[in-house]
């Protein structure tokens, strides 16, 4: 088991519960710590055989790119994805 860390991505989004924050935005940075087997991919060394952090980014990305009120639902849709998208993964935060 492995731990794969993607911090410190950095969006420009509009989220929170009043309105100047969903029209004007404002930068947020997201951290993703993704557990996963990555024994496979240490012994072929072949990206299909771990999770694709771009693929990771961009689904973080899209997330982020529909607008909530508040942080923690945000945050919940962005878990969800991930681990609906990315089946290989047993556990992220």
């Amino acid at each position: 088991m492995a731990q794969i860390a993607l911090e410190g991505m950095e969006f420009f989004a509009y989220h929170g519960c009043f309105s100047e924050e969903q029209i004007i935005g404002t930068r947020f940075v997201v951290d993703l710590f993704i557990e996963t087997d990555t024994k496979e991919a240490e012994e072929t060394d072949k990206l299909s055989k771990t999770l694709n952090y771009q693929d990771i980014y961009l689904t973080v990305k899209d997330q982020m790119g529909m607008k909530s009120k508040l942080l923690e639902h945000v945050g919940r849709r962005i878990l969800n994805a991930v681990l609906e998208k990315f089946p290989g993964i047993d556990y992220a935060e």
